[in-house]
């Protein structure tokens, strides 16, 4: 349980400065700031709470995860303008946060024995939920909607990865990390390489 809070910390700060980030760039004002930074720390842990009818949700049981992200976002307001490219910070920042966060959903769902489509669908949502609601609310493109890149599918591989870990070793540290691992890795490469996935193209319909 230290692990899975420890993860939780994690994702929750990292994810807050990305949330602020987006913030500077939308010029809100502090409490803006606040707000976004919050609503991204942590929405993907409390989709993933109340899926599981944990209680009480994670921030509520332990509200120091809304001062850390808070924290976050007053950090960013006064030293956002010393970036010289916030967004290329937000994307890497991001790629962090997704493992982190998919590591603690996947770990949180194999603590409480879900089976494992369950285990998966809890590591891609606690990744994936935070990071859009800081962009839809933000009116930026989602990072998880952009063509082809590695995002859900990266979220997808570390989970199935942790899962595939922890049916052969039963050792929980070791399937967590190598979930943050495998899933950084595809996003990272995603973003320095421009690893993509196929994707759909129209065809006319035929005769």
């Amino acid at each position: 349980m230290i692990l899975l809070s420890l993860l939780d910390y994690g994702s929750v700060l990292v994810f807050a400065l990305t949330g602020a980030l987006v913030a500077s760039r939308a010029q809100l004002d502090l409490v803006g700031f606040a707000f976004i930074a919050c609503l991204t720390a942590l929405g993907g842990g409390t989709v993933r709470d109340v899926l599981l009818n944990r209680d009480p949700v994670f921030w509520i049981g332990q509200p120091a995860y809304i001062l850390l992200a808070a924290a976050a976002s007053v950090l960013v307001f006064f030293t956002a303008h010393r970036v010289e490219s916030r967004y290329n910070l937000l994307l890497w920042l991001d790629s962090f946060a997704l493992a982190i966060a998919v590591a603690a959903g996947t770990g949180v769902a194999l603590a409480l024995s879900q089976p494992p489509i369950i285990v998966i669908i809890m590591g891609i949502s606690t990744g994936c939920f935070g990071g859009l609601l800081r962009d839809v609310v933000c009116n930026e493109v989602p990072l998880v909607l952009k063509q082809g890149e590695l995002y859900v599918t990266a979220a997808f591989a570390g989970a199935a990865s942790a899962l595939l870990v922890q049916t052969q070793t039963d050792n929980a540290l070791a399937a967590l990390g190598i979930c943050a691992g495998v899933t950084w890795a595809l996003r990272a490469g995603s973003l320095a390489f421009g690893w993509k996935m196929p994707v759909y193209k129209s065809r006319p319909p035929a005769n």
